[in-house]
């Protein structure tokens, strides 16, 4: 299984297709000098996903999916090409979120349900993590 965090307000504005070429502009230096590392590396810009195995359970991937959103999209499989981008990571050049087999989120599952009816949504606790940032005041982890 595979795992992608990202946050909702995201999702509507780019549903239903994720590619890194459509926010380009939007991006700041340091996700520029990024890119730009990454179209070296592998030739594009990837969407990056968790992969679960025995030694990475799915769990952990959402917990750590959540770092970078409120919501944790699952895919059973992905459109190759593939590359692997480190021992628990992968990365595709185009991800189809309607594709997805479950999503994972702490928000409101009313409104992800009208977006993707028939796909099962899980609502889970915040993370812990992130819960201690709001307690504190900070807005970032």
């Amino acid at each position: 299984m595979f795992f992608h965090g990202i946050n909702w307000e995201y999702v509507k504005r780019e549903y239903p297709l994720l590619s890194p070429r459509r926010t380009v502009s939007q991006k700041g230096q340091e996700q520029l000098l990024d890119r730009i590392h990454l179209i070296q590396q592998f030739g594009i810009e990837p969407i990056h996903l968790l992969e679960a195995d025995e030694g990475y359970p799915e769990e952990r991937c959402i917990r750590e999916c959540y770092v970078f959103g409120d919501t944790v999209f699952a895919f059973e499989r992905l459109p190759l090409p593939m590359w692997q981008l480190s021992s628990h990571e992968v990365g595709v050049e185009v991800l189809d979120l309607r594709k997805c087999s479950r999503i994972y989120t702490y928000r409101s599952v009313v409104e992800v349900e009208e977006w993707f009816p028939g796909i099962p949504c899980i609502r889970t606790q915040r993370p812990n993590h992130l819960q201690r940032t709001i307690e504190s005041g900070r807005d970032h982890l």
